[in-house]
């Protein structure tokens, strides 16, 4: 029996969704809020991160504790992530357990924010931003987010700075909970053996009162221009590259053919840099990936090499691109489909990776497409889809940016 979609809105605004299976032995849930970094002021950048910790640190009902030991008394796997255009909240349990968590769910997105818990968090918080410095790529992903978005809120950091983080206010964070957790602006997305107008009537008793706020994104306009940096890091041992460039967006048709170009340039095996770089012993990493983002996206290039090799890594690179087109035949483009298509097979093979894909897209796109209508768009990139991309995105302008150990 397959899958069957429900959706429901509540007065408020909070959309519910799900993809029944009476079949299946667990269930997920998931609160998805439309908020992240790119929705920040300046001056306030990783509030949204900073508000995923506080939501485990209590309720007007639950203590962080009580919290904590809810979730383990219902056996759940549970977690939460912040990105630059999505906050989320999920937990994965035993169908007869669906309820409790739900609740457990519910009650975290209304947290207390207490003063006394804010200054604790802040700490860990900054201690958390000093152990990514001390990565090498870390510091080179975030440089080169921010000389590729500039001034854009696309170049804010996920998890604020320093400066910004310890400046932050629990006012100024309540302010922005208030503004952006609406509940217009939440999607709960659910996936398993569940039933699903028992959750809409439990959840409209947990979240009928949330606020509605008409909250919106702002778009700001994009310039960009080809652009090369260099980072001398002390922690460094080896050379590290991160081209970034323009790609489709995340309601762009062309996203499916647009993944499958990064992954032929630079799948970790049989893609063309592999074959260039990594299997002659020229770089230890090559890959290229794509992200679609609301209304924007873009492809990165990432090599890590001896830095003696760093200039022929990235002639090479830039070589690979311009030949692309001319190099990738037929069979790998058969070869990618099919693995792309079994990676999103397991991923949904579990309610959790339902619920997951459920909400992002939902919160992406504002609808609903099934696994199989995923597949098949998938199925049906040809070698002139992958050619027509490339055509509209072809790698520039791009930023370069490196990072090489210390002389």
């Amino acid at each position: 029996m397959p899958c069957e979609f429900k959706t429901a809105e509540l007065p408020n605004g909070l959309r519910l969704i799900a993809e029944v299976d009476p079949q299946s032995y667990t269930a997920a849930a998931g609160f998805f809020v439309r908020t992240g970094s790119r929705d920040e002021q300046a001056q306030f950048m990783g509030v949204s991160h900073f508000l995923e910790h506080m939501m485990f640190k209590g309720t007007p009902r639950r203590s962080a504790d009580d919290v904590n030991r809810e979730f383990d008394e219902l056996g759940a796997n549970y977690n939460a992530f912040t990105s630059q255009e999505m906050t989320a909240f999920w937990a994965h349990v035993m169908p007869e357990y669906l309820n409790p968590a739900l609740d457990l769910l519910a009650d975290i997105m209304r947290p207390a924010l207490r003063e006394q818990d804010f200054q604790t968090e802040r700490g860990v918080i900054l201690e958390e931003i000093a152990m990514y410095a001390d990565m090498p790529f870390w510091r080179l992903y975030e440089a080169s987010m921010e000389h590729y978005y500039r001034h854009h809120p696309l170049a804010y950091r996920v998890l604020g700075t320093n400066e910004t983080i310890g400046g932050l206010q629990r006012e100024a964070m309540q302010a922005y909970f208030n503004d952006r957790y609406s509940a217009d602006n939440t999607v709960l997305a659910l996936a398993g053996n569940l039933d699903f107008d028992a959750a809409v009537d439990a959840v409209g008793d947990w979240c009928g009162r949330w606020k509605r706020t008409d909250t919106k994104r702002h778009y700001d306009e994009l310039s960009l221009a080809d652009h090369h940096f260099t980072i001398d890091d002390a922690n460094s041992n080896r050379h590290y590259m991160l081209m970034i460039a323009p790609a489709p967006a995340a309601d762009d048709d062309r996203r499916y053919a647009a993944s499958m170009l990064a992954s032929l340039l630079g799948d970790q095996e049989g893609s063309l840099l592999y074959w260039a770089l990594v299997e002659p012993g020229i770089a230890e990493e090559a890959q290229v990936g794509f992200d679609g983002r609301d209304g924007v996206g873009e492809y990165y290039v990432f090599a890590s090499c001896p830095t003696e090799r760093a200039a022929q890594v990235e002639e090479i690179v830039s070589d690979q691109i311009k030949r692309c087109l001319e190099l990738v035949t037929e069979d790998d483009l058969v070869r990618l489909r099919n693995k792309t298509a079994t990676s999103v097979t397991l991923a949904g093979e579990r309610p959790a990776g339902r619920m997951k894909r459920l909400g992002r897209v939902w919160t992406y796109l504002q609808r609903y497409s099934t696994l199989e209508e995923e597949l098949a768009r998938i199925q049906a990139v040809t070698l002139d889809d992958v050619r027509a991309v490339y055509e509209a995105f072809p790698f520039r302008p791009r930023t370069v940016g490196h990072l090489r150990p210390m002389a």
